[in-house]
Parts: C-alpha cells; structure tokens; sequence
C-alpha cells in the first residue's frame, strides 16, 4: 500500500489501516515515521485524557464506563492502553481491552494496547504516535491508561489535557501520592470501589490536600466517588473531565499544556535521531570514545560534542 494511500485512508477513519501504522510505530518498522510525520499535520482536535494509579484501583473498568458515557453524548472514542510487557514475547500481557467491557464491537470505538517495553513513567515509546494516528482518525475523545507500577505516575501529565488520579480505599495511596508529587499534576480525581470502607475519608482527604495546592491558571481538583462496576458515579465524573476540558480552552492553558507536549515530543525525537545515527555510526568510533573515557583521557561531555560534530 503506498504511502499517501495508507494516510488518506487513516484521515477517513479506516481501523485496518491505521490498526497497521500503530503495529508498525510500535515495532519501529521501516518507513513509520515518515508516516507519522504526514499523519500530525492533522491532528490537534481530540481531547486527550490521561488516566493513572496504582494496580487495582479498577483503572480499565473506569475507562469502560467512561467510554460508555461519552458514546452516549455522541463523541467518538480511542483509547491506548499501556499493558507491562511480556519478559517472553516483548507484548502486551495484561490485556485491557477485555477489562473494557467489549467495547470494540462499537465501530466509533477504538482501543489499542501497547507493551511498555520498560519504558519509565508507566507509558509507552509508542504512546505519543499512537495518539496523533487516533487524532488523525477522527476521534473526539482519546483516554491514555498508563501501567500503574505500585506508585501513580506523573509522565501520563506531560501527554494529556486532562489527567485523572484514580485511587480506591484501603490501599495506603496518598501516602504514594505524597510521595510521587501526583497532587501537584492531578487535574481530576477518581475514588473508585466507592462501596468499599473508607472512601468517603479518602475523598474528604484529597478535597482537603489538593485544596492546599496551588494550581496553575486557578483550577482546583475535585474527587468523586465511583464504582466503575455498577456506572456509579461516572456520570459525574464525566461532567468534571469535560469541564476541566473548557477551563483549559477559556483560559488559554490548553495552548500551554500542548506547547509543553510539543517540548516533550521534539526532545524525544532528538534522543530517538540520535541513537539511529549511533546505531549506524562506525563502532570502531564509539569504541575508541569509550577507551578513552575509560582511560581518563577524556570526557563524557567532550566525547558527546565529538560525537555531536558528527551530525
């Protein structure tokens, strides 16, 4: 399939095709990138909503019932969900499309799962690509899941307008919280398994710590009950996540918030530039480099500006 053929037919909504330029980013096939680099012209439109917390706290089945919600309201829905990787395969173990409540039966719905691959911070190398093809596509709403690795992440932030905590009783997680700085990042907030003991001490707590943070453009983050399970409380949730949606727009910090994104995905490109022409450099080089930095001879920053001469 040629080039121009294969993005006209991901700007028209075609899953198959771009189901296969996400296999591709993913696997860094030859040939993705120039892709990619025609497929972010047009992109720029979907909301993009980061979801993260610790493992257990029901994150697939929330996204689930939000799907749910906003199919309702009559928006289009992707969503990439970042599973920890397989030691054996290299893949996604985890599976969140099932935890999703077959929602892929839904033609406007589009759920992909990508292997973390080791990659820090609960995402994924692929997870920004596979963002702008789901933009690109057409989808008026993208939930990115990040990993969920014992402690909530703060990367899923620098990737998504909105990013919601989501947290249940019973599972010590504001200390994890204080810890991992995720107050100070958290836009909306989740309690979830809201019929367990202790949820209304845990909402009571994050109303009372997040209101003490000082918020960027004045927004302050509300915590609502959820039990994803029974579609509890996601009504609600929903509202919060499309109103912080309009805070961003009405007071210019979405513009901010996808400059920073911008920042983020032009030094990603840069470390990734650079390790293709390090793979394709004469060993013999590097090798050479790394004897005399071995050796005292030289310096780790003076052999990175040799290195960089080379460009």
């Amino acid at each position: 399939m040629e080039q121009k053929s294969l993005v006209d037919k991901i700007l028209q909504g075609d899953v198959l095709s771009a189901a296969k330029l996400m296999r591709d980013i993913e696997n860094e096939a030859e040939g993705s990138a120039g892709l990619i680099e025609q497929i972010y012209l047009h992109t720029g439109r979907a909301a993009v909503i980061g979801v993260t917390g610790a493992p257990g706290t029901g994150k697939s089945t929330l996204i689930g019932a939000l799907i749910r919600q906003f199919r309702s309201r009559g928006k289009t829905v992707g969503v990439v969900a970042i599973d920890p990787t397989s030691p054996y395969t290299g893949g996604a173990v985890l599976g969140d499309r099932i935890r999703m409540q077959g929602r892929e039966v839904d033609k406007d719905v589009f759920i992909r799962s990508l292997a973390s691959r080791g990659w820090k911070g609960g995402l994924s190398k692929a997870t920004a690509d596979t963002v702008h093809v789901m933009d690109a596509m057409g989808k008026d709403v993208i939930f990115v899941e990040a990993v969920g690795s014992g402690q909530v992440e703060v990367d899923i932030a620098r990737i998504a307008d909105t990013c919601v905590i989501v947290l249940a009783p019973g599972m010590g997680d504001e200390i994890q919280m204080m810890k991992a700085g995720i107050l100070e990042v958290a836009d909306v907030f989740a309690v979830n398994k809201a019929d367990r003991q202790g949820a209304e001490d845990l909402k009571t707590w994050l109303h009372t710590t997040a209101g003490m943070k000082a918020r960027r453009g004045g927004w302050t983050p509300e915590a609502f009950l959820t039990e994803a399970v029974n579609d509890k409380g996601v009504n609600e949730l929903a509202d919060e996540i499309i109103r912080h949606g309009e805070f961003l727009v009405s007071g210019g910090e979405l513009e901010a918030r996808r400059r920073e994104r911008a920042r983020l995905e032009l030094m990603m490109a840069v470390e990734a530039s650079l390790n293709s022409y390090l793979d394709r450099t004469d060993r013999t080089v590097v090798d050479n480099l790394i004897d005399e930095l071995a050796a005292r001879k030289t310096s780790p920053q003076k052999a990175a500006g040799q290195i960089l001469k080379g460009l």
